[in-house]
Parts: C-alpha cells; structure tokens; sequence
C-alpha cells in the first residue's frame, strides 16, 4: 500500500528487533544493502539459505540497493570506471569489482521483491563536470542492469527500478528523466537519487517536485533515503509514493522518540520524574506498555532495552505517518491532514519555510487560517524538541 516508508534493515536486520518484531508492528517492507550483503554472510550463505527472506526470517516485501550509495559512503575505498565500481573491503582490504551486471546478479541471489539498478552516485554537494558524468553513465548502467535482469529471465519475479540522478542540476535531471522514461517498459519503478546529502532544503523540493511531476504515474517513484517527518510529507504532496531512510531506528539508538508534537530526546533531565508515556495516543508496545518518560531517561543510551523500546516506538511512528497520509488521500482529506499534523508538530516554534513554498505548489497552504511564525533555512533543529 503506497505512499509508504521502508525501515532500513542494512545486515539484514533492523537493529535491536527480530523479523518477527518488525512484522508485527504492521511493516510490509523493508529494505537491506546490496554491498554489505555480499561482503557478509555472502552468497553462498544467501544461496544455501534459500535467499534473504529465509535467512533472515522476512516474510513480507523486501527491497535491496544496487551497492551505488556506497560509491559515496565508502568513497576513499572505491575507483569508478566505466566498467564499474572497484571497491577495497572495508573489513578485509580486498578488492571487489561490482559492476552492474554483478550488482544485480547479487540481487537476484538475495531475492528481493523490489531491486534497484546499479548508479553512479556523488555527493548532493558535488559540483562540476562530475556530476553530469555520473548522470550519463547511471543511464547506459540501467541499460545493462536491464539487460542482465531479462537475460536471466528474473523480470517478472522481481522488478527492477530507475535511479534518476543529475545532482541539483534541473538541466541534467531533465535529461536523465527523459532517457529513463523511454525505458518505462522495461522497468517496474522509478528512485530519485542523488539527494539528501546536506543540500539546501528550498533547492531538495524542487528537485523532487521536477522529477515527481515528469516521471510516469503508473510506475511507483521513491525517494531515497528521506525519513523527517516533515521531509517525508512534503514529499508525498510532491507525488512521491515510497521513501526510506536510517533516521528512525538510528536516532532511538541516541535515545529520541519521534512524536506527533515533535521528537523528544529522553537524555534530558526534565523526563527524569515524569512518568507518562512518550505518547499516550500511540499503539506501539512500548507506549501500551506504561515505560515510562522517566524509566527510558533512567536508562537510555545505557541498556539495550531502551533502544529497543525506542526502536519499537519510531518504526511505528513513521508507519502511523505515512498510513494516516495513505487514509487522507483516499479520503480525500489530505490536506487538512498535512495542516492538522504541521500544527501539532511544529506548534508555535514555526514551519520551516520551505516546507510552505513547496506545499503551495501543490495548492496547500498551511498558514491558512492560523498565526504561525515561518523559519528559514533548512529547519528547526529537530533535537531541541517541543516537551
């Protein structure tokens, strides 16, 4: 069911949680990494147990990464050609050259329901001939991605996405854009890349709208590795369908608890006597529970269960998020829902300006009606959250 939000489970498991956990908080998709796969347990291993389902225990939908992120993450380990990307592990020193052939060859093994074409990815902030680079040879990599997923007849088990990439210039994406849509045919999706790398806010929105607005509405269009709140309902608005990202079950592991009045770090001495509840409206199993503010505080960042507690509480969050959105479209109430949860989220701290403009584009207005201060820049610094 889309507009949906995958945790990221990179080993092939959520940290803190067992499958079983994870499913049962209502998840249906979640997403593992390619590269680490690959490198450990291996594909022996993945062969032996059936594919990553079995081995990790995942009975609902599984999305892999082509390997491409970590021509950025693991950059000073990595060498691009044309032919690929020639990689030193990280764990051992040696080298390993995926190519796109390979990356999804690998993802075959792996058996994910949804996988992704091998790119070449730099920093959203990288400018210069580079990135235009990148851009052109993500296009004649897809066509080889393409090529060896029908060549082992894997295109009707498992669909295969685009990655548009072209950095922050709308030229380049325009190009991208129209050299992966002649390809619709030959593929089941489409992800916007290349973003979230610490580039300005006003400038992310656009990018994603640019591409949202182009990119055919009957193939489903990802937003890789979106995971604020606020990012992930802009982006909705926007036409943006799945969205994945870290940020939930990371920032519990530093002891905040996302919440529909904003994220509440539990560090702070203030929870130390305060025995409600992080939300006394969420269903999750930690809420339901009775662990209290002051018990997490007494604990967080010492004992394994506060993470796990924590854990538990923002994947559901995120799911509650985006399922209340998936209920207002239907409905036909999503925009009383994007002002409704703005409200609640933000309350009189102010809306991050940009998150105004691009709704606006859209035909929302969320300060329609109510006396709410606008902030520039990128954001409210989600750490210091409203109590």
């Amino acid at each position: 069911m889309l507009p949906t939000f995958m945790p990221v489970a990179t080993q092939a498991a959520i940290k803190g949680l067992s499958a079983q956990q994870v499913e049962a908080l209502g998840v249906s998709l979640i997403l593992n990494n390619t590269y680490h796969l690959n490198l450990r347990p291996g594909l022996d291993v993945l062969n032996a147990a059936g594919g990553a389902h079995k081995f990790q225990g995942w009975n609902r939908n599984l999305l892999t990464d082509s390997g491409g992120f970590q021509l950025v993450s693991l950059s000073k380990f990595t060498k691009i050609t044309e032919e690929g990307a020639l990689f030193a592990s990280p764990f051992t020193g040696e080298p390993t050259m995926l190519t796109p052939e390979e990356s999804i060859n690998i993802q075959h093994t792996i058996g994910a329901d949804i996988i992704m074409q091998l790119d070449d990815v730099v920093s959203s902030l990288t400018v210069g001939p580079r990135v235009g680079e990148a851009m052109e040879r993500s296009v004649r990599w897809l066509d080889r991605c393409i090529e060896q997923h029908e060549r082992a007849g894997k295109a009707d088990k498992q669909n295969l996405f685009a990655i548009v990439q072209g950095g922050l210039d709308p030229e380049l994406r325009d190009r991208c854009l129209e050299e992966m849509i002649k390809r619709r045919d030959r593929v089941a999706g489409y992800a916007i890349g290349g973003l979230s790398g610490g580039e300005e806010k006003d400038t992310f929105w656009r990018i994603i709208k640019q591409c949202a607005d182009k990119l055919p509405e009957d193939r489903p269009r990802y937003s890789m590795g979106i995971g604020f709140a606020e990012d992930l309902l802009v982006c909705v608005a926007l036409g943006v369908d799945m969205a994945d990202c870290v940020f939930p079950t990371r920032t519990a592991r530093f002891g905040v608890a996302l919440t529909h009045k904003g994220p509440l770090n539990l560090k702070l001495s203030k929870h130390a006597a305060d025995f409600r509840p992080i939300d006394e409206t969420c269903p999750c199993p930690t809420c339901t529970s009775k662990m209290t503010r002051a018990m997490l505080n007494h604990i967080v960042t010492h004992e394994t269960t506060a993470a796990h507690a924590l854990t538990i509480h923002n994947i559901v969050f995120q799911a509650q998020v985006m399922g209340r959105a998936r209920e207002a479209i239907i409905n036909g109430t999503f925009p009383d829902y994007l002002r409704s949860f703005f409200r609640d989220y933000f309350g009189d701290s102010g809306y991050p300006e940009w998150c105004v403009n691009a709704l606006r584009t859209v035909g929302v207005d969320l300060l329609e009606g109510v006396s709410v201060p606008v902030v520039p820049g990128n954001a409210p610094k989600w750490e210091y959250a409203n109590p």
